[in-house]
C-alpha cells in the first residue's frame, strides 16, 4: 500500500494541471484545441504529458511493490515521481519556459520508470 500513499499528491498535481487548462480555455474562449493560444497550448501539453507518463509509472511502481521491492525504494521512487512531475509542470507552465525544471522533471520521471521496471522484473524473477 506504499504506492497508494503517493497517489494523493500525484492526483493533486493532475487536478492543478487540469484546472490550469480549464481556466485558460475559459479566459481565451476556446472550447477545444488551443486555437493558436501559446499559453493554452503550454497548459494542454503539461497536462497531457502528466497523463501520458504518470499512469505507466504508477503501474510500474505497483508491480515493483507487488514483487516485494523494499519500502525505502518504493517511497524514494514515489517521492521522486511527485517532485519530478511537479517540477515538470511548473517548468512548462512558465513563459518563458524554465528548461531546467522541465529537464529535471523528465529525467526524474524516466528514472522512476526505469528503476521501477527493473524492480518489478526482479520481483517477477524471484517470486516466479
Amino acid at each position: 500500500m506504499i504506492i497508494a500513499f503517493w497517489t494523493l499528491p500525484l492526483t493533486l498535481i493532475f487536478l492543478w494541471l487540469s484546472f490550469r487548462v480549464i481556466r485558460r480555455r475559459r479566459a481565451a474562449g476556446i472550447p477545444l484545441g488551443a486555437g493558436g493560444d501559446a499559453g493554452l497550448e503550454r497548459a494542454i501539453r503539461a497536462h497531457g504529458n502528466f497523463a501520458e507518463y504518470v499512469p505507466f509509472a504508477v503501474l510500474m511502481l505497483l508491480l515493483a511493490e507487488w514483487g516485494g521491492a523494499s519500502s525505502w525504494l518504493l517511497h524514494g521512487l514515489g517521492a521522486l515521481l511527485v517532485v519530478a512531475r511537479l517540477s515538470h509542470g511548473i517548468g512548462v507552465a512558465q513563459d518563458p519556459e524554465d528548461f531546467r525544471l522541465r529537464v529535471f522533471g523528465m529525467m526524474g520521471s524516466f528514472s522512476v520508470l526505469g528503476v521501477a521496471a527493473l524492480a518489478a522484473f526482479w520481483g517477477a524473477l524471484m517470486r516466479g
